[in-house]
């Protein structure tokens, strides 16, 4: 079966020109005035995400949910990830752990629910640490102090072909 296009629930362009890259197919981004749940379990927030975008659309579709645990904060963020970024700005959030481990690990959980409308559950993790402080310009959200395990480089540092290799969407 050859898929056309696939419907990402995400309005973040860099989520969806990712998603392109890796699956190969053309990827609709939508978003809607939906009400996300603020859990520390990702599967929850996914599947409550998608379930609402499948009854609003009737379209088979995917979501995500990404979390980026610091081992300094005993796994926090997690999934408030982007709440905390966009309070405290990736410097801030690489100022955090001055004088703790840097250890991180990036996941995401993502949801297809498909024509009929079952659900279908991926996890891809990559580990990594955190940079003393944001390096590149490439990316978006908290790229530029991302470091995957066996670089040197953040993902804002990187080409979007390279990120690839090490993204937990891969």
């Amino acid at each position: 079966m050859k898929i056309g296009s696939l419907i990402f629930a995400t309005s973040n362009p860099g989520k969806i020109k990712e998603a392109q890259e890796i699956l190969g197919v053309k990827v609709n981004g939508t978003s809607l005035e939906i009400e996300e749940i603020q859990s520390l379990d990702p599967l929850k927030v996914a599947l409550a995400k998608a379930r609402a975008y499948f009854d609003a659309l009737k379209e088979p579709l995917f979501v995500e949910d990404t979390s980026l645990s610091f081992e300094g904060l005993k796994g926090l963020p997690g999934p408030y990830i982007s709440d905390m970024a966009k309070a405290l700005g990736n410097s801030g959030l690489a100022e955090l752990l001055k004088g703790r481990s840097r250890k991180a690990q990036a996941q995401v959980t993502l949801v297809f629910v498909d024509a009929k409308g079952k659900e279908h559950l991926f996890i891809g993790v990559t580990e990594g640490s955190i940079a003393a402080s944001p390096r590149g310009e490439g990316g978006f959200g908290w790229d530029p102090i991302f470091i995957p395990e066996g670089e040197k480089r953040t993902f804002g540092e990187m080409s979007l072909e390279d990120k690839n290799k090490y993204s937990m969407r891969a």
